[in-house]
């Protein structure tokens, strides 16, 4: 399986390598378990793989080069320099090479005369000094500042190239070194404030928590401001806490709040996987997109005992609530009519909603943002915009076109993943039904390396997302109780802007390849990887996308090779999909669960579906209405911000404790203490 990476995001040395460099790829192999019991060992083992390896034809080629010299080899400097041309062109993910060459100017002892030349590093200078940090500096280009995760990258990126120059004057801006500090540090300490208490809007991203970390361990590790610092490293704390509770060996195979067909199908693509392998024992050093693993290589963080033990426990329900509602935003401090706030809302991506569209239309004409390549679609109504926007009608058009001009939002979600040693399943319940959606991931079911299933509605056969297999046409309605879930499409025309629907059918990533046995009986399928069960089940009838002839259809679907007899197709506007897992220490052989399974009181009425769930009871679900299990309601929203065996905090809350047996961490917020007892 390969992916191949957009040209305009691969970076490229112009001249040739070192004689002793390597010149072709020594794979790593995945680990399901711990390969080494300690990360100093893990650490040793991470460098010596990147010694064994070229630098990859992405945007994190320097990143692996910073390894190769902390790890004794001879760093290509052609490849820092071509680092260094990609910043200087202001292109698309500039900010994760920029981290790179920030870490590079930092981390002096990394260098010797003989390996780096002064040259570069005069130049990274010149670069460092010359580069737009934020979206309200002079200039027109096409980078993607406002995300949550390019937001801490920018202003941490900024905060630190001017505690390195304080007395320089940085030409875009025409700012001092100590005016960046003096004003980025106001918004890090407020993003920071932001994701202790409510989490993260891109929750539980698999490609995006790895720069989100990039940014923090920038400033755990060069920040002179203590309190930066300190509440640096308590958010690190906690977004490895996210991924030891919702990953299944070495996979993190939950729900997301961003995702990519590529990281979603494949555990050798996610952009974390490297830093689970290092961290927790678990994953692959991949090469395919990662630059954390590197920033922990470097850094003298430390993983908390506790939290590398929750990532090896295999037993357990975790509930956990993330992100804010829009309709509370001035709640959190977030108002819509001045721009500072309005990078703050637009971390959620929350451009068109109708409390904030007034305010994101004065913010393109502030920061140029009709000419930048993401924003360009809008360009040709900027008068109608305008126009509106004088007589104050956004608002009333956002309400019209809501649930297609706001498909990228990410507002409050509640998770809920149970993990089991041969299963994990997770959900984001009852979110934004019927919106549109970008990339967003709602469901999964993990029970290996690539052995996974979702569903989605595909909102394009091709192009950016949202697309086939990513993001989705309209979002569905579900819900998840222990080892089984309920997805219910429906699937209709709504007015639209950005992404109409064409597409009337919803499908499932079943990768028959990928389990030790696949069986199909009374409309169910059925699947068991090591120990580990799996049953899926569709309202309306399926077909298998398949290697030859595809049965008639009456829509388009994609015909790409990857797709075939891993695809499950129902043609339907409507449709309600089940998925129940199991085991064999809870359900015996696999042969038992899959007649216990297809025997199991199932029906369909409408948008409603009654299933008598074998060791769970009578679960009762619909588009409307509650979510009930053996006649108990089943709570879908105002989880607390952590609810598992190790860890219980309220939304919201100054500290969260994790007492783990000898082992505890306590984090204080407004004490800003962090205490680790190991």
């Amino acid at each position: 399986m390969t992916v191949h990476a957009q040209p305009d995001y691969r970076i490229r040395a112009s001249s040739p390598a070192p004689t002793a460099h390597p010149t072709a790829p020594n794979p790593d192999s995945f680990s399901s378990e711990p390969f080494l019991p300690d990360y100093e060992s893990r650490r040793a083992a991470f460098f010596e793989h990147v010694l064994k390896n070229p630098a990859p034809e992405n945007t994190k080629p320097a990143w692996h080069e910073l390894s190769r010299l902390a790890a004794g080899g001879t760093p290509h400097e052609g490849i820092f320099h071509a680092a260094l041309d990609f910043i200087d062109a202001r292109k698309d993910c500039a900010d994760f090479v920029l981290h790179g060459i920030l870490r590079l100017l930092e981390s002096r002892e990394l260098d010797t005369s003989r390996l780096l030349s002064d040259h570069l590093f005069s130049r990274a200078k010149r670069t460092v000094l010359n580069f737009k940090y934020f979206p309200n500096e002079p200039g027109i280009d096409s980078l993607c500042t406002w995300t949550e995760n390019h937001y801490i990258l920018y202003t941490s990126a900024a905060y630190l190239a001017g505690q390195l120059y304080p007395e320089e004057v940085f030409a875009n801006s025409g700012e001092t070194g100590r005016q960046k500090v003096e004003l980025n540090r106001k918004r890090i300490l407020r993003w920071l404030d932001l994701r202790f208490h409510t989490g993260f809007s891109e929750w539980l991203s698999h490609v995006y928590y790895d720069e989100d970390l990039t940014a923090l361990l920038a400033l755990y590790d060069f920040a002179q401001d203590e309190e930066i610092r300190r509440k640096a490293e308590m958010v690190i704390h906690l977004l490895l806490l996210d991924i030891a509770l919702n990953s299944f060996k070495g996979v993190f195979g939950s729900t997301h709040g961003r995702a990519y067909e590529n990281t979603k199908k494949w555990a050798s693509n996610e952009g974390t996987t490297d830093t689970s392998k290092l961290l927790f024992g678990m994953g692959i050093f991949s090469n395919f997109d990662n630059m954390s693993a590197v920033a922990f290589a470097l850094s003298g963080y430390r993983v908390p005992k506790v939290i590398e033990l929750i990532a090896s426990d295999s037993h357990f329900e975790n509930k956990q609530r993330m992100g804010i509602k829009l309709s509370e935003m001035e709640k959190w401090g977030i108002h819509p009519d001045n721009f500072e706030d309005g990078m703050h809302y637009l971390t959620l991506e929350a451009y068109l909603h109708p409390k904030t569209i007034s305010n994101t239309i004065r913010m393109f004409d502030t920061c140029n943002w009709w000419e930048n390549s993401f924003l360009s679609p809008f360009k040709p109504y900027r008068g109608l915009l305008k126009t509106l926007n004088a007589i104050r009608g956004l608002p009333l058009l956002a309400r019209f076109v809501e649930r297609d001009a706001c498909r990228n939002t990410r507002e409050e979600v509640n998770i809920y993943t149970y993990k089991t040693p041969d299963y994990m399943l997770s959900t984001a319940q009852d979110y934004r039904k019927g919106y549109g959606g970008d990339q967003q991931h709602i469901w999964q079911a993990t029970l290996g390396q690539d052995a996974v299933c979702f569903t989605t509605h595909p909102a394009k056969i091709e192009g950016v997302t949202p697309n086939y297999w990513a993001g989705s046409g309209l979002l569905p309605r579900a819900a998840q109780y222990k080892n089984v879930a309920v997805i219910i499409y429906n699937i209709e025309k709504i007015p639209a802007l950005y992404v109409p629907i064409k597409h009337f059918f919803t499908h499932a990533w079943f990768p028959r390849d990928k389990f030790d046995k696949v069986l199909e009986t009374k409309g169910w399928i059925f699947a068991r990887k090591g120990k580990g069960y799996i049953a899926l089940r569709s309202q309306n009838k399926y077909f298998w996308n398949m290697e030859s002839e595809i049965p008639y259809l009456p829509m388009p679907i994609r015909q790409h090779e990857e797709d075939k007899l891993r695809e499950v197709i129902v043609p339907s506007k409507k449709n309600i999909w089940i998925c129940q897992m199991g085991c064999e220490a809870d359900d015996g052989r696999f042969f038992d669960f899959v007649e216990t399974l297809s025997g199991a009181q199932l029906a369909f009425s409408g948008m409603n579906v009654e299933f008598q769930s074998p060791g769970n009871g009578l679960v009762r679900f619909g588009w409307d209405g509650g979510f009930s299990v053996d006649g108990v309601t089943i709570q879908l929203h105002d989880y607390p911000r952590y609810e598992n065996p190790y860890v219980k905090a309220e939304f919201n809350a100054d500290e969260v404790n994790i007492p783990m047996g000898r082992h505890e961490l306590s984090l204080n917020w407004r004490k800003t203490e962090n205490q680790t007892i190991s």
